[in-house]
């Protein structure tokens, strides 16, 4: 069994079954996880700087977790805890992350294309710069979310709350937003 707090720099987890793994504090920076069932594992204040290409985190506890330029690609993150994590510069494209919790997060510069993020409460995020070409925003909450210079091309936005969003230099060509929620955003 995986403990936490451990250093595991460099380790190779490729296709591991994790499910319920204690890795709260641990260091798994430059690891591969490539694939690895996480499902459930307590990954509270981690250190995830580490290829998660496929991985299923699904309802893993990523509390306050370091995600920073990782790379999830297609990973599932359905039902996980997010709550202060960082993930600013992450490559999430393509990844499951519909209906969670990231208000308040810093996503600036994250790669979201193709991502489902459908039903997700986004209030107060920080997606500045971020690319989210093709994704699903659909029913999103917002409010108040920064996406100035973001690249929204193609996203479906359909039903989303932008109420009172920086939209600043933000870039909808081809976007989905029929229904949406656009009172007191910020345009210039």
């Amino acid at each position: 069994m995986v403990e936490g707090g451990k250093n595991l720099v460099g380790s190779l987890w490729r296709g591991h079954e994790l499910s319920g793994a204690d890795l709260e504090g641990a260091d798994l920076s430059q690891s591969d996880l490539s694939g690895a069932r996480l499902v459930g594992a307590n990954l509270r204040g981690a250190n995830l700087r580490a290829q998660l290409v496929g991985a299923d985190l699904s309802t893993a506890d990523l509390r306050g977790a370091d995600l920073r330029n990782a790379n999830l690609r297609g990973a599932d993150l359905t039902g996980s805890l997010l709550r202060g994590a960082s993930l600013a510069g992450a490559f999430l494209n393509g990844a499951n992350l519909a209906g969670l919790d990231l208000a308040g997060l810093d996503l600036r510069l994250v790669d979201l294309r193709g991502a489902d993020l459908g039903g997700a409460n986004l209030e107060g995020v920080d997606l500045r710069g971020a690319h989210l070409g093709g994704a699903n925003l659909e029913g999103c909450l917002m409010e108040g979310a920064l996406l100035n210079g973001a690249l929204l091309h193609g996203t479906r936005l359909h039903g989303a709350n932008l109420l009172c969003a920086d939209l600043d230099a933000a870039d909808f060509a081809g976007a989905d937003l029929s229904a949406a929620v656009l009172r007191g955003t910020i345009l210039d």
